[in-house]
């Protein structure tokens, strides 16, 4: 779909950004929602209404993370849990489910990031958003 860019044009990002508000809102749900580039920069970001603040800054830490690691943050959570707690000390990483990158082949061009639910459910609104780039 991005040839050979490696970064998310706008218009990819507003059409991932709908894809999520819609999957939150078919639910029922609200939630924050952050999308960076490959180089974590903040290209788009949105809060439903009733999403608690904190929400704001964990977004967009999930999505920062997923880009700056090229993995979901579900990895690096799992890791933490299988006993690499040392990882928390890594200034920045919110290593909580939620967080995935946004690839074109192998290639990370960025990351999308939701907070407001449960930690599976902010990951279902972030893979149904990236389902839109399929």
């Amino acid at each position: 779909m991005f040839g050979t860019m490696q970064f998310i044009p706008l218009e990819t990002a507003q059409k991932v950004m709908a894809a999520a508000e819609a999957e939150a809102r078919s639910n029922g749900w609200n939630v924050a929602v952050a999308i960076v580039d490959a180089g974590t920069n903040l290209l788009m970001f949105q809060k439903m209404d009733g999403v608690q603040t904190a929400s704001i800054d964990v977004a967009i830490g999930k999505a920062r993370t997923a880009a700056g690691f090229k993995r979901p943050t579900k990895a690096l959570e799992d890791m933490i849990g299988g006993g690499r707690t040392a990882f928390l000390a890594v200034d920045g990483v919110v290593p909580v489910q939620g967080g995935l990158p946004i690839k074109s082949g192998d290639a990370v061009l960025g990351a999308i990031g939701v907070s407001g639910l449960t930690s599976a459910q902010d990951e279902q609104v972030a893979a149904a958003a990236l389902r839109v780039l399929e």
